[in-house]
């Protein structure tokens, strides 16, 4: 079955590394979702990824509990690189070639975010993981998802959780919640359903991205993903 997408950006959490544990990165999790990377990109995709850092810091929950914002997403941020760091190593124990690449810039360990030189990377079949979110506070790893997607004309964002797509209301909580196969950015928005921030979203919708929604604990599911099969929830443009 041929490809449906030949660049996607990949955004995880932070909690996907860390496998069962609350906290931290467990080396064979990551590895194993190396290995799943991997074998997409040897399909023929180019990946951008993006990693959010909750397994280590949360900023909006430190600022809950009384430490300055801008502090609190500051550290969250340098979490991401972390993460980003630990992939990279487990990629390229794949014999896969990444770069990372960082909003904030830390020369000694990364190359500093420059649009042109990702696309290069991206042309050159390198995977590209994405660290330091926006470099901005009060942006999540959500919009800073939303916006590499853009910058680097990826033709879909694909969301990986660990849920098969998007509810009505949480499933975890809910017997009788509802999964939509399709819903559109301002149905997401107006229901206030809680798969990604409102903000990243919303630039999707402006600029025309589609959104998929997937679980990513089934293996398989990005190359499923990639080639187009209906895998999780797809947000886009209303019916």
């Amino acid at each position: 079955m041929p490809l449906r997408y030949s660049r996607i950006l990949l955004k995880l959490s932070g909690e996907v590394l860390a496998g069962g544990a609350p906290f931290g990165i467990d080396p064979e999790r990551t590895r194993s979702l190396a290995e799943e990377i991997a074998e997409v990109h040897r399909a023929g995709v180019e990946i951008g990824i993006v990693i959010g850092g909750g397994n280590f810091f949360r900023g909006a929950a430190a600022a809950a509990r009384y430490m300055d914002r801008v502090q609190a997403d500051t550290i969250g941020m340098l979490a991401t690189i972390i993460n980003c760091l630990a992939m990279q190593d487990a990629l390229e124990k794949q014999g896969v070639p990444t770069r990372v690449m960082t909003a904030i810039q830390m020369n000694q360990v990364a190359e500093p975010y420059i649009r042109r030189r990702a696309l290069r990377h991206l042309e050159k079949g390198r995977i590209v993981l994405f660290g330091g979110g926006t470099s901005n506070p009060y942006f999540s790893t959500d919009s800073a998802g939303s916006l590499r997607a853009l910058e680097i004309g990826a033709q879909v964002l694909a969301k990986a959780t660990s849920v098969d797509g998007v509810y009505d209301k949480d499933p975890r909580q809910h017997a009788d919640a509802v999964r939509f196969d399709r819903i559109s950015y301002s149905e997401v928005l107006a229901r206030n359903l809680a798969v990604m921030d409102a903000s990243a979203v919303a630039m999707c919708r402006d600029n025309g991205l589609p959104i998929i929604v997937f679980n990513l604990t089934e293996r398989g599911n990005i190359m499923r993903m990639s080639m187009g099969e209906p895998v999780g929830t797809l947000i886009g443009n209303a019916l």
